[in-house]
């Protein structure tokens, strides 16, 4: 990875689906943006895969709508970036939530997916 902007550009590929995915509430085109054996850390008890990531989008509330903002990003390899980020999850019923993510994505066949996914509350 070349510089700062081009891995921006590329995490925001990946958040940018991720996101628009999860305000439709589409629990599968949200797992689609990880790998086969995503680690996967939500508010919840983490699970290993697409599978425990789409169910862990189906449960959520209908309006959860997603907004982030990316902190800080490092290419750890050509083909591994880690992206640190703030996001607000909100929702039509209660308080908006703001947690910190960092994800590491991987490049394999020229595509970016998120192999880990793990949220913070921010207190």
């Amino acid at each position: 990875m070349e510089s700062a902007e081009a891995q921006r550009t590329a995490l925001r590929g990946v958040m940018d689906g991720w996101k628009a995915a999860v305000d439709a509430h589409e629990p599968e085109k949200v797992a689609s943006y990880f790998t086969d054996d995503a680690i996967f850390q939500g508010l919840r008890p983490y699970s290993v895969g697409r599978e425990g990531v789409a169910q862990y989008y189906d449960s959520q509330p209908m309006g959860l709508k997603a907004e982030y903002e990316v902190l800080e990003t490092r290419s750890l390899s050509e083909d591994v970036l880690l992206g640190y980020l703030s996001v607000d999850f909100s929702f039509v019923d209660r308080p908006t939530i703001g947690v910190v993510l960092a994800v590491v994505l991987t490049r394999a066949e020229g595509e970016w997916r998120i192999a880990h996914y793990q949220v913070s509350k921010n207190d």
